[in-house]
Protein backbone atom coordinates (compact mmCIF):
# COMPACT_ATOMS: atom_id res chain seq x y z
CA UNK A 1 0.00 0.00 0.00
CA UNK A 2 1.21 3.51 -0.81
CA UNK A 3 0.99 6.60 1.38
CA UNK A 4 2.24 10.16 1.34
CA UNK A 5 2.47 12.57 4.24
CA UNK A 6 0.17 15.55 4.51
CA UNK A 7 0.50 17.72 7.60
CA UNK A 8 2.26 14.83 9.36
CA UNK A 9 -0.57 12.41 8.61
CA UNK A 10 -0.72 9.44 6.25
CA UNK A 11 -2.85 9.69 3.12
CA UNK A 12 -3.47 6.58 1.02
CA UNK A 13 -3.24 6.43 -2.75
CA UNK A 14 -3.04 3.72 -5.39
CA UNK A 15 -2.08 3.65 -9.08
CA UNK A 16 -2.93 1.28 -11.93
CA UNK A 17 -2.68 1.26 -15.70
CA UNK A 18 -0.15 3.12 -17.80
CA UNK A 19 0.02 6.30 -19.79
CA UNK A 20 -0.68 9.90 -18.94
CA UNK A 21 -1.47 10.31 -15.21
CA UNK A 22 -5.11 10.88 -14.29
CA UNK A 23 -6.12 11.37 -10.66
CA UNK A 24 -9.64 10.28 -9.66
CA UNK A 25 -11.20 12.03 -6.66
CA UNK A 26 -14.11 10.56 -4.67
CA UNK A 27 -17.04 12.46 -3.23
CA UNK A 28 -17.91 13.02 0.42
CA UNK A 29 -18.31 9.84 2.53
CA UNK A 30 -16.72 7.80 -0.30
CA UNK A 31 -13.20 6.53 -0.91
CA UNK A 32 -11.08 5.38 -3.82
CA UNK A 33 -13.09 2.14 -3.78
CA UNK A 34 -16.03 3.90 -5.40
CA UNK A 35 -14.11 3.76 -8.70
CA UNK A 36 -13.34 0.01 -8.57
CA UNK A 37 -15.99 -1.01 -11.08
CA UNK A 38 -15.24 1.69 -13.67
CA UNK A 39 -11.45 1.40 -13.48
CA UNK A 40 -11.17 -0.79 -16.64
CA UNK A 41 -12.86 1.98 -18.65
CA UNK A 42 -9.86 4.26 -18.05
CA UNK A 43 -6.73 2.16 -17.44
CA UNK A 44 -6.40 1.37 -21.16
CA UNK A 45 -5.64 5.05 -21.76
CA UNK A 46 -4.26 6.44 -18.48
CA UNK A 47 -2.29 5.70 -15.39
CA UNK A 48 -5.20 6.01 -12.99
CA UNK A 49 -4.23 7.33 -9.56
CA UNK A 50 -6.81 7.20 -6.78
CA UNK A 51 -6.73 8.88 -3.39
CA UNK A 52 -8.49 8.40 -0.08
CA UNK A 53 -8.76 11.91 1.28
CA UNK A 54 -7.51 12.34 4.84
CA UNK A 55 -10.00 10.87 7.30
CA UNK A 56 -11.50 8.52 4.70
CA UNK A 57 -10.92 5.01 3.43
CA UNK A 58 -7.44 3.71 4.22
CA UNK A 59 -6.07 7.14 5.13
CA UNK A 60 -5.34 8.22 8.69
CA UNK A 61 -8.38 9.25 10.70
CA UNK A 62 -8.98 12.78 12.01
CA UNK A 63 -10.78 14.12 15.07
CA UNK A 64 -12.66 16.60 12.86
CA UNK A 65 -12.57 17.72 9.25
CA UNK A 66 -11.30 21.29 8.60
CA UNK A 67 -13.94 23.94 7.97
CA UNK A 68 -12.65 24.61 4.44
CA UNK A 69 -12.79 20.91 3.63
CA UNK A 70 -12.77 21.09 -0.18
CA UNK A 71 -9.95 23.65 -0.19
CA UNK A 72 -7.96 21.41 2.14
CA UNK A 73 -8.63 18.39 -0.07
CA UNK A 74 -7.43 20.44 -3.03
CA UNK A 75 -4.17 20.96 -1.18
CA UNK A 76 -3.92 17.20 -0.54
CA UNK A 77 -4.15 16.71 -4.30
CA UNK A 78 -1.40 19.26 -4.87
CA UNK A 79 0.88 17.56 -2.34
CA UNK A 80 0.28 14.11 -3.84
CA UNK A 81 1.15 15.35 -7.32
CA UNK A 82 4.30 16.98 -5.98
CA UNK A 83 5.27 13.77 -4.20
CA UNK A 84 4.76 11.70 -7.35
CA UNK A 85 6.58 14.24 -9.54
CA UNK A 86 4.73 12.91 -12.56
CA UNK A 87 4.30 16.05 -14.64
CA UNK A 88 1.00 17.74 -15.54
CA UNK A 89 -1.84 15.58 -14.18
CA UNK A 90 -5.45 15.28 -15.31
CA UNK A 91 -8.05 15.49 -12.56
CA UNK A 92 -11.44 13.75 -12.51
CA UNK A 93 -13.49 14.63 -9.44
CA UNK A 94 -17.06 13.63 -8.76
CA UNK A 95 -19.54 15.27 -6.35
CA UNK A 96 -17.46 16.67 -3.46
CA UNK A 97 -14.35 15.52 -5.29
CA UNK A 98 -15.28 17.92 -8.10
CA UNK A 99 -14.94 20.83 -5.65
CA UNK A 100 -11.58 19.49 -4.49
CA UNK A 101 -10.37 19.13 -8.09
CA UNK A 102 -11.29 22.71 -8.97
CA UNK A 103 -9.57 24.00 -5.84
CA UNK A 104 -6.39 22.11 -6.68
CA UNK A 105 -6.35 23.62 -10.18
CA UNK A 106 -7.00 27.10 -8.80
CA UNK A 107 -4.15 26.71 -6.29
CA UNK A 108 -1.46 25.32 -8.62
CA UNK A 109 -2.56 25.48 -12.28
CA UNK A 110 0.87 24.48 -13.63
CA UNK A 111 0.58 21.07 -11.95
CA UNK A 112 -2.55 20.15 -13.90
CA UNK A 113 -3.42 19.59 -17.53
CA UNK A 114 -7.23 19.30 -17.59
CA UNK A 115 -10.02 18.99 -15.01
CA UNK A 116 -13.36 17.17 -15.05
CA UNK A 117 -15.95 18.18 -12.45
CA UNK A 118 -18.69 15.53 -12.46
CA UNK A 119 -22.06 15.88 -10.70
CA UNK A 120 -21.14 19.41 -9.66
CA UNK A 121 -23.69 21.66 -7.94
CA UNK A 122 -22.28 25.10 -8.66
CA UNK A 123 -20.18 27.66 -6.84
CA UNK A 124 -22.67 28.46 -4.05
CA UNK A 125 -24.63 26.36 -1.60
CA UNK A 126 -28.37 26.06 -2.30
CA UNK A 127 -30.78 27.47 0.31
CA UNK A 128 -31.43 25.00 3.13
CA UNK A 129 -28.27 23.05 2.35
CA UNK A 130 -27.48 22.12 5.99
CA UNK A 131 -30.95 20.78 6.79
CA UNK A 132 -31.06 18.84 3.54
CA UNK A 133 -27.73 17.18 4.37
CA UNK A 134 -28.90 16.23 7.86
CA UNK A 135 -32.10 14.68 6.51
CA UNK A 136 -30.30 12.86 3.70
CA UNK A 137 -27.72 11.35 6.05
CA UNK A 138 -30.34 10.31 8.62
CA UNK A 139 -32.30 8.52 5.92
CA UNK A 140 -29.15 6.92 4.48
CA UNK A 141 -28.24 5.42 7.85
CA UNK A 142 -31.58 3.59 7.85
CA UNK A 143 -31.13 2.31 4.30
CA UNK A 144 -29.39 -1.05 4.01
CA UNK A 145 -27.86 -0.29 0.61
CA UNK A 146 -26.51 3.09 1.75
CA UNK A 147 -25.09 1.58 4.94
CA UNK A 148 -23.38 -1.07 2.84
CA UNK A 149 -21.89 1.62 0.59
CA UNK A 150 -20.55 3.52 3.58
CA UNK A 151 -19.01 0.43 5.17
CA UNK A 152 -17.51 -0.77 1.89
CA UNK A 153 -15.81 2.59 1.37
CA UNK A 154 -14.85 3.43 4.95
CA UNK A 155 -14.60 0.21 6.92
CA UNK A 156 -16.13 -0.71 10.31
CA UNK A 157 -15.90 2.87 11.64
CA UNK A 158 -18.00 4.20 8.76
CA UNK A 159 -20.60 5.84 10.98
CA UNK A 160 -18.04 8.04 12.70
CA UNK A 161 -16.62 9.12 9.32
CA UNK A 162 -20.09 9.92 7.99
CA UNK A 163 -21.00 11.89 11.13
CA UNK A 164 -17.81 13.98 10.90
CA UNK A 165 -18.50 14.66 7.24
CA UNK A 166 -22.08 15.68 8.01
CA UNK A 167 -20.83 18.07 10.70
CA UNK A 168 -18.42 19.86 8.39
CA UNK A 169 -21.00 20.21 5.61
CA UNK A 170 -23.50 21.68 8.07
CA UNK A 171 -20.81 24.14 9.21
CA UNK A 172 -20.40 25.29 5.61
CA UNK A 173 -23.81 26.93 5.75
CA UNK A 174 -23.68 27.97 9.42
CA UNK A 175 -20.32 29.73 9.05
CA UNK A 176 -20.77 30.78 5.42
CA UNK A 177 -17.47 29.03 4.69
CA UNK A 178 -15.94 29.74 1.31
CA UNK A 179 -16.09 26.87 -1.16
CA UNK A 180 -13.19 27.93 -3.39
CA UNK A 181 -9.84 29.66 -3.12
CA UNK A 182 -10.81 31.97 -6.00
CA UNK A 183 -13.80 32.37 -8.30
CA UNK A 184 -14.12 29.37 -10.63
CA UNK A 185 -14.19 31.74 -13.60
CA UNK A 186 -10.50 32.47 -12.92
CA UNK A 187 -9.44 28.87 -13.59
CA UNK A 188 -6.43 28.65 -15.91
CA UNK A 189 -6.76 25.06 -17.13
CA UNK A 190 -9.51 23.54 -19.30
CA UNK A 191 -12.50 22.46 -17.18
CA UNK A 192 -15.33 20.13 -18.22
CA UNK A 193 -18.46 20.04 -16.03
CA UNK A 194 -20.80 17.05 -16.42
CA UNK A 195 -24.23 16.98 -14.80
CA UNK A 196 -27.55 15.16 -15.06
CA UNK A 197 -30.87 17.00 -14.94
CA UNK A 198 -32.23 13.92 -13.18
CA UNK A 199 -29.63 14.06 -10.37
CA UNK A 200 -31.55 14.07 -7.08
CA UNK A 201 -28.51 15.37 -5.17
CA UNK A 202 -28.17 18.62 -7.14
CA UNK A 203 -30.33 21.49 -5.93
CA UNK A 204 -29.03 24.58 -7.71
CA UNK A 205 -30.05 25.75 -11.19
CA UNK A 206 -27.05 23.92 -12.58
CA UNK A 207 -27.90 24.54 -16.22
CA UNK A 208 -27.90 28.32 -15.72
CA UNK A 209 -24.78 28.06 -13.57
CA UNK A 210 -22.88 26.18 -16.25
CA UNK A 211 -23.92 28.67 -18.92
CA UNK A 212 -22.79 31.56 -16.72
CA UNK A 213 -19.38 30.01 -16.07
CA UNK A 214 -18.92 29.24 -19.75
CA UNK A 215 -19.69 32.86 -20.65
CA UNK A 216 -17.04 34.05 -18.17
CA UNK A 217 -14.20 31.79 -19.30
CA UNK A 218 -13.72 29.99 -22.66
CA UNK A 219 -11.67 27.29 -20.88
CA UNK A 220 -14.88 26.10 -19.20
CA UNK A 221 -17.25 23.78 -21.04
CA UNK A 222 -20.09 21.57 -19.92
CA UNK A 223 -22.15 18.56 -20.93
CA UNK A 224 -25.72 18.12 -19.74
CA UNK A 225 -27.40 14.71 -19.59
CA UNK A 226 -31.18 14.38 -19.42
CA UNK A 227 -30.94 11.21 -17.34
CA UNK A 228 -28.56 9.75 -14.80
CA UNK A 229 -28.41 9.24 -11.04
CA UNK A 230 -25.79 10.61 -8.66
CA UNK A 231 -22.93 10.43 -9.40
CA UNK A 232 -23.16 10.53 -13.17
CA UNK A 233 -19.66 9.09 -13.44
CA UNK A 234 -21.05 5.77 -12.18
CA UNK A 235 -24.66 5.78 -13.36
CA UNK A 236 -23.76 6.51 -17.01
CA UNK A 237 -20.30 4.99 -16.74
CA UNK A 238 -19.54 4.01 -20.35
CA UNK A 239 -20.89 7.19 -21.95
CA UNK A 240 -19.14 9.42 -19.41
CA UNK A 241 -15.87 7.49 -19.83
CA UNK A 242 -15.94 8.08 -23.57
CA UNK A 243 -16.68 11.77 -23.07
CA UNK A 244 -13.96 12.19 -20.44
CA UNK A 245 -11.31 10.35 -22.44
CA UNK A 246 -12.04 12.47 -25.52
CA UNK A 247 -11.78 15.62 -23.43
CA UNK A 248 -8.55 14.59 -21.72
CA UNK A 249 -6.88 13.28 -24.85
Amino acid sequence: MSYFNYKDQKVFYTASGSGEPCLFLPGNTASSKMFDFILPLYTDAFQVIRIDFLGNGQSERVAAFPDELWIDQGQQIVELCKALNCGPVNLVGTSGGAYAAINAALAKPKLFRRVVADSFDGDALPPGFAQAIIQERQAAKQDEQARGFYEWNQGPDWEQVVDLDTEVLVRYEEKQTRLFLQPIAEIQVPLLITISLEDEMLHNNTLAECARLRSCNPLIEYQIFEQGAHPLLLSRAEEIAELIKNFLQ
